[in-house]
């Protein structure tokens, strides 16, 4: 019997020894994806309903204060891929910037694992996808209806509306995988990007509702630095008549037209016959700007309900990582704004809710400044790969467990590039804490600084910058900014890198090894 129990007592700690499955991993990714548009973060304006994205928070963790390292989106995802910020990564804007495929990232690591690797949809990168078995991706921007796609082979044209193509390749591929395999998917959609055009069974989605304005969306940019007003981004100046669906998309097919046609034809003839200006300009095309948006957002969210029914169904839910993000925020109206690059709250803060069977409590809810520069490094921990010295990340999976590391940090870096096109938003970089944003812009011109106290000022409307009482807050956030530039290894800001009139340290380096064979290999991605 005492041999008996000694061997039971072995076997039970060498099971308990062995390691536990590598878990699945699907990273559902958006583009522009305001957390303010879903419902699970309880917007004050109660814009949409996204019930199957919202089953990801209710089954796993919301986090609040998921922050972006430069809000733009090829630079997003280039810090997706390689846990390291834009100058160090060699991404750093829409317009110029070519990514190094030969890179260390994270799909390479765990396609090395042992894990099978997708990447499917809008890649935005310039340089054909490394780390992957397979791929399938948008050329640039993409388009909305009857997208070309391309992969390894050549341009593939596909027919329908770009969310529910993407969706529909990303289930062909887990059905047709080595199911012995753990596996990566990286479903990445389309919208609800600029020009915000919905799908064709979707246009009367919201029955023309009258949708709640931002208090800002009249802001006049007073009591702040004067790069706060030099901008070229508002629903005032800015929006196109292509964004406002006053012209029909070149894309659709005759049956798509008559739809669009049908919906929007005697809506446009209102609007002209109304010859709205001033604030009523403004009023309308924000509705407009909302119903158009939205609509793009519930294509997505019907997606997601797609991928977790098909987890489910084929019994890998207990065992997949399900993550849905955004590249972003974005602004709706908050401002008189659409898009994103700032460091303010609208554009910095992205959505991030994450499923983790087993790992994360059902409905929890944190708080810890998290950043997209911790997927890679939560991705890999996840897998039990080591995560290189390079990365300069965090794993999330202790706060996602529950468990916050003491040392958890309490300060985040920005910092953004592009100038002057395609929106005029000055170069800038900056410190967030829980409550202040200290930021400085730059190449202009002008140098100019903003500090924005949230508890006092949750709307981001004015400066403290120089103000009375706020002497030691500003040396204590300079001083951590200083210390915060140092850690992440970046270097002086220049002009004219921030310009583009001079190549950045490590910009263009894709046109090596990392260029690949097909038809995107090269191609810099479409400034939006």
């Amino acid at each position: 019997m005492r041999l008996l129990a000694l061997l039971l007592c072995l076997v039970g700690g060498l099971l308990s020894a062995a390691p536990a499955t590598q878990p699945n991993i699907v990273f559902i990714f958006s583009d522009d994806h305001a957390y303010q548009a879903i419902s699970a973060y309880g917007d004050a304006r109660k814009l949409n309903q996204t019930p199957n994205i919202d089953r990801i928070a209710k089954e796993g963790t919301r986090f609040d204060r998921a922050l972006v390292t430069n809000s733009i989106c090829g630079p997003c995802r280039a810090v997706v891929l390689t846990g390291k910020y834009s100058h160090l990564n060699g991404f750093y804007n829409n317009t110029n910037s070519l990514f190094n495929g030969a890179q260390v990232t994270f799909p390479k690591l765990l396609q090395k694992a042992g894990y099978q690797t997708a990447m499917i949809g809008k890649w935005h990168l310039g340089s054909d996808p490394t780390g992957f078995d397979f791929w399938q991706v948008l050329p640039g921007q993409g388009v909305y209806y009857n997208p070309p796609m391309i992969n390894a082979q050549g341009t593939v044209k596909t027919q329908g509306y770009v969310t529910e193509i993407i969706t529909d390749l990303s289930l062909g591929w887990l059905e047709k995988r080595d199911k012995t395999k753990p596996f990566l998917l990286m479903c990445q959609h389309k919208a609800p990007h600029r020009e915000w055009e919905p799908n064709i069974k979707d246009l009367d989605f919201d029955k023309d509702r009258v949708y709640p304005e931002p208090p800002s969306l009249f802001d006049d940019y007073a009591n702040r630095a004067k790069a706060v007003a030099d901008n070229d981004m508002s629903l005032e100046k800015t929006i196109t008549e292509k964004d406002m669906k006053l012209v029909r998309p070149p894309q659709l097919d005759a049956e798509q037209a008559g739809v669009w046609d049908a919906y929007y034809g005697p809506r446009n003839e209102a609007y002209r016959k109304a010859n709205l200006s001033g604030k009523d300009l403004v009023r309308w095309r924000y509705q407009r700007y909302m119903h158009d948006y939205l609509a793009t957002v519930k294509s997505v969210d019907d997606s997601v309900g797609r991928v977790l029914k098909y987890l489910e169904q084929h019994g890998l839910a207990e065992n997949t990582i399900v993550v849905y993000a955004s590249d972003q925020g974005f602004y709706l109206g908050e401002h008189g704004w659409f898009d994103k690059r700032w460091i303010f709250e609208e554009s910095i803060r992205t959505p991030l809710l994450v499923r983790w069977p087993g790992v994360t409590k059902p409905g929890s809810v944190s708080k810890d400044l998290v950043s997209n520069l911790d997927f890679a490094e939560t991705f890999l921990d996840a897998a039990g790969v080591a995560i290189p010295a390079e990365m300069q990340g965090r794993s999330l999976k202790p706060i996602l467990a529950g468990a916050t590391p003491a040392d958890w940090r309490k300060e985040f870096y920005y910092h953004y590039y592009e100038y002057p096109q395609p929106h005029h938003v000055s170069p800038h970089y900056g410190i967030v804490t829980d409550r202040y944003k200290l930021v400085h812009y730059y190449g202009t011109g002008r140098d100019e600084t903003d500090l924005f106290d949230s508890e006092k000022d949750p709307l981001e409307l004015r400066s403290y910058f120089g103000q009375p009482g706020y002497e030691a807050v500003q040396a204590d956030l300079e001083s951590r900014l200083q210390k915060l530039r140092v850690e992440f290894k970046e270097p002086a800001v220049e002009d004219e890198y921030a310009t583009g009139e001079k190549k950045r340290p490590g910009q263009g380096q894709g046109k090596g090894k990392g260029k690949g064979k097909g038809p995107n290999a090269g191609k810099a991605p479409e400034a939006k």
